[in-house]
């Protein structure tokens, strides 16, 4: 063999070896196929499967509850949102105490008071803090509708504007029922909606978990970062 053909095949090699290693750097098995390649967030939930599914059946579970019980659900919320403007108020309390100057302790005063006060009614009546929650709401649902309308509306020219546009539309058809039904779309508007959520959230969740790779999957590919197999 000519000293030609023995550089060539050096080269080569130290080609092979300079990928090869390229490879390990990468955490890649080699006898791995290419779509075999796990990011950081595949390992992560492949690690958490089982508890992003769990609570993902949980959060169904509640929505449903939410759903199948509207009234009960927003009264809870209310209680819940009383009790933290309470200790909001505290808060703004003692730092109204601490505060330098006496523009700066008035103004944090006047919050705290507002903060109490609006805490102790939704405690001591939760019906009525339910009420008030579901005007705005739908204040915020009418809001929300308009902007949307008025940007899908503006951005006709990208092909998904279509869908803005109809996210908006079900905002304002949806703060319409409860203004028109208003007050007593506050038995079931908050917590309806509230059940809504946490039945979509739940479904997502359960539906990403069984999209995840499992754990033994992933395992084979090591850890990025490390050479060989998944074991940490």
């Amino acid at each position: 063999m000519s000293s030609d053909d023995t550089d060539d095949h050096d080269d080569i090699d130290d080609s092979d070896s300079t990928a090869d290693a390229a490879e390990t750097r990468n955490g890649v098995s080699q006898d791995r196929s290419p779509g075999q390649t796990y990011s950081h967030s595949d390992r992560s939930l492949a690690r958490n499967r089982l508890t992003v599914m769990i609570g993902g059946v949980l959060l169904v579970l509640l929505g449903l509850a939410a759903i199948l019980t509207p009234y009960l659900t927003g009264v809870a919320i209310s209680l819940v949102l009383g009790g933290i403007l309470v200790v909001g108020a505290l808060v703004y309390t003692a730092a109204a105490f601490s505060a330098q100057g006496w523009r700066g302790s008035v103004f944090t005063l006047a919050l705290a008071i507002l903060y109490g006060g609006a805490g102790i009614t939704m405690l001591a009546n939760p019906s009525l803090g339910l009420v008030a929650l579901t005007l705005v709401l739908a204040v915020y649902l009418l809001t929300e509708g308009v902007v949307q309308l008025v940007m899908g509306l503006r951005l006709r020219a990208n092909e998904n504007w279509s869908w803005l546009l109809a996210s908006g539309i079900v905002s304002v058809l949806l703060s319409s029922l409860i203004l028109l039904g208003f007050p007593a779309s506050a038995d079931w508007a908050v917590g309806l909606l509230f059940g809504v959520n946490l039945l979509t959230s739940g479904l997502a969740l359960v539906m990403v978990g069984m999209a995840a790779p499992s754990a033994t999957e992933v395992g084979t590919t090591g850890r990025i970062g490390e050479s060989g197999t998944g074991s940490s």
